[in-house]
């Protein structure tokens, strides 16, 4: 893996190149023009995780590329700042090893840092060790937390001692409305906050016209999507496996006074089967499928994108939101939904510039 060098000078060339990958790519589905939503060129991502290096004296974040010279092995690349990493981190990266090389009982057998925080400034930082950490560690770690203004976490085999809460509260706006979203440290949310506030913009724009039918969401999260597009239906059933995704979920709901969604645990394959009425129990009974009138259906997928028989009960609904992290495993899933939906918008949005990675948001609507 090759760490991603910031030029923003150049940054619309490498979206130009995106761009240019996505219409090869895309062409033979037909799809209307691409549309476009570029990233902030720098300090993008309000999450990171570091190596702790130690030499001697010394103290440094480090990660790991591909040695040119010898392609079986790694080496260790110092990062004195990060240009990836928002403001907020960059500001902390030398305050935090500032205030712990000299002390023994933070330093010792650290060996890596993850960084957490919102566009508001808020910071939850994670220290994990090769050792046991006891009192004296929390002690440390307290005066730590008020001499920076953040929260921090310790974890080590077997422990994890959360000193004030193990999560931040980010704040979008999306069409004059401030979203609040839940943030648990060690669980997935979307890295780029501006990418997530024009992805949530894209999939309400897309979604529009529905307050009298339902919304399925399959890989629901924290409920990123959910919480914007909740009043753009009458009524939504969301399903994730995560146990700490749906707790979040859950939370982000009440704070943002949602009352029409359910949420609820479960693979995106055994909803397939609860669907097709081939899988029961009580937590399918209690969700009264038969009382939905579900128009659209909305799927974030991880990188592996969907299985035959989800796309095949992807096709049953009359609008698809397909929200893609890998461009490969959606063309795929595309050769089977285009069977019987025309892809009517197509977005490309910046969430990782500088790498090849792409996302991609895809509405197909059924063919009459």
């Amino acid at each position: 893996m090759a760490i991603p060098v910031v030029d923003p000078p150049r940054y619309d060339e490498q979206l130009d190149a995106k761009r240019a990958y996505l219409v090869e790519t895309f062409a033979p589905f037909a799809p209307p023009a691409l549309e476009v939503y570029p990233s902030p060129a720098s300090h993008y991502r309000q999450r990171c995780e570091f190596r702790l290096w130690h030499e001697g004296d010394d103290l440094f974040y480090a990660m790991f590329e591909v040695d040119p010279d010898e392609p079986d092995k790694k080496r260790v690349v110092r990062l004195d700042d990060y240009p990836v990493a928002g403001q907020r981190i960059n500001e902390l990266m030398p305050q935090l090893l500032d205030a712990m090389r000299d002390r023994p009982v933070l330093r010792r057998k650290l060996f890596q840092v993850e960084f957490l925080t919102t566009l508001s400034g808020e910071a939850l930082v994670t220290l994990i060790y090769h050792r046991q950490l006891d009192e004296a560690w929390d002690e440390a770690a307290r005066e730590l937390e008020r001499a920076l203004d953040i929260m921090i976490i310790g974890r080590a085999r077997k422990q994890r001692r959360v000193l004030t809460q193990d999560h931040v509260w980010e704040c979008l706006e999306v069409d004059g409305r401030r979203l609040h979203y839940q943030q648990v440290e060690n669980s997935f949310t979307q890295p780029n906050a501006e990418i997530c506030r024009a992805m949530l913009a894209w999939a309400r724009d897309v979604t529009a016209g529905s307050q009298q039918r339902d919304l399925v969401e399959l890989y629901c999260g924290n409920a990123n999507f959910t919480v914007a597009l909740a009043d753009n239906f009458r009524r939504v059933l969301a399903t994730e496996i995560s146990r700490t995704s749906v707790a979040s979920a859950r939370e982000n709901l009440e704070a943002n006074g949602i009352d029409n969604v359910t949420v609820g645990r479960m693979s995106a394959e055994e909803f397939t089967q609860a669907l097709k009425g081939e899988k029961g129990g009580r937590r399918v009974e209690a969700w009264a499928l038969d009382e939905y009138d579900f128009s659209t259906v909305l799927v974030d997928p991880p990188r592996a994108g969907l299985d035959e028989p989800s796309c095949r009960q992807l096709s049953e609904y009359e609008r698809i939101v397909y929200i893609s992290c890998n461009p490969d495993t959606l063309a795929h899933n595309l050769e089977t939904l285009t069977q019987t939906h025309d892809v009517t918008r197509f977005a490309l949005f910046d969430q990782f510039p500088w790498t090849h990675h792409c996302e991609c948001g895809v509405l197909l609507e059924r063919r009459a």
